[in-house]
């Protein structure tokens, strides 16, 4: 385990963050791309060696201090029969509606279809440092249901808003499976499991806590201090029952958050984020610029008060994102955190 990213999840205060980033190994990165002129995007996925060696590319080349399983959100869905092929966007062979839902396989016969998730965990440890952390992810059960019902998860999502009845009914197959996918990942090798859920921020607050937070309580409590949740385009208004959950290891959050403020009110766990990935793409001196102003508020906090932050991005790598800032990002916060 890497000692700065154990310090983080166990809020021990420390000098300098440990840094990972959503998405630091896909397409903005040439070894990917190597190994995608070659490979197909499942292969990549679905071979535990290669799933490895895309993971073990960014800790290489950019010293990152914590590996992600190399996989898509996706896989539940194919696991449970709905077919899946990237062409290069994800598509399902069929729609979720109020009939075919009746052709979802039961979580226990779709299970074994996840199973190199786990092997892609055992190859990625063996094949990264020692010193290096590595975790898990998986979808949330609301962004999941959104590609079933919509093939996407962004834009109105009005035939998945309009129908929370067949969210739940899909929940009671899926929540079975979900669980036995994050055991899978733990068992493989993961410290944690990160629940990505990037739809969520096209909910309002309340239809975001009637309807979808009590699966994500209910898989925090099924596996305390090991899963952290990540919420795209959400409020603090979304997050504050489930920010008050002592089951969750931590949480991540966007740059439309206040971090500093928010490690400020932290009392357990971790924080992880935010600066605009957006900004990745700036000239050298400009980008330079946006990352001291961005750091000087974490400057003014003590060790203590920055204890449990992950340094990373708003939300994650996007294509064609310059590898050096992203290099340049990595070191210039350990710099300043010395």
């Amino acid at each position: 385990m890497n000692e700065r990213f154990h310090n983080a999840l166990k809020g021990i205060p420390q000098a300098t963050p440990p840094v990972w980033f959503m998405r630091q190994a896909g397409r903005y990165h040439k070894h990917y791309q190597a190994l995608r002129k070659k490979h197909g995007f499942m292969e990549l996925c679905k071979q535990p060696e290669l799933a490895a060696e895309v993971a073990l590319g960014p800790l290489q080349d950019f010293d990152f201090d914590v590996a992600i399983l190399f996989s898509d959100l996706l896989f539940p869905l194919e696991a449970m029969g709905m077919g899946l092929t990237y062409d290069p966007a994800p598509q399902l062979a069929w729609r979720l509606n109020s009939t075919s839902i009746r052709d979802l396989k039961p979580w226990k016969e779709a299970l074994p279809a996840l199973a190199f998730q786990k092997d892609a965990l055992m190859a990625t440890r063996h094949v990264i440092p020692k010193n290096k952390s590595l975790i898990g992810f998986v979808g949330g059960p609301w962004t999941l249901f959104t590609y079933a019902a919509e093939g996407e998860h962004k834009g109105n999502l009005i035939g998945a808003k309009t129908n929370m009845v067949l969210f739940h009914r899909f929940c009671e197959t899926l929540m079975p499976l979900l669980e036995a996918n994050i055991q899978l990942q733990l068992e493989g090798g993961a410290e944690i499991v990160m629940l990505f859920d990037t739809a969520a921020g096209e909910l309002s607050p309340m239809m975001f806590k009637q309807d979808v937070q009590k699966y994500m309580l209910r898989l925090a409590d099924k596996f305390p201090g090991r899963l952290g949740y990540y919420s795209k385009g959400t409020t603090p208004y979304h997050l504050t029952d489930i920010r008050q959950n002592t089951s969750f290891a931590g949480f991540g959050v966007d740059h439309r958050f206040d971090l500093p403020a928010e490690l400020k009110g932290q009392a357990r766990g971790f924080l992880q984020g935010n600066f605009d990935q957006s900004l990745l793409f700036c000239a050298p001196e400009e980008f330079q610029a946006r990352l001291v102003d961005y750091l000087k508020p974490f400057q003014l906090l003590t060790p203590e008060q920055r204890r449990g932050w992950v340094c990373g991005l708003g939300h994650g790598v996007l294509p064609a994102t310059p590898e050096d800032n992203v290099r340049h990002f990595v070191r210039y916060v350990r710099e300043v955190f010395k």
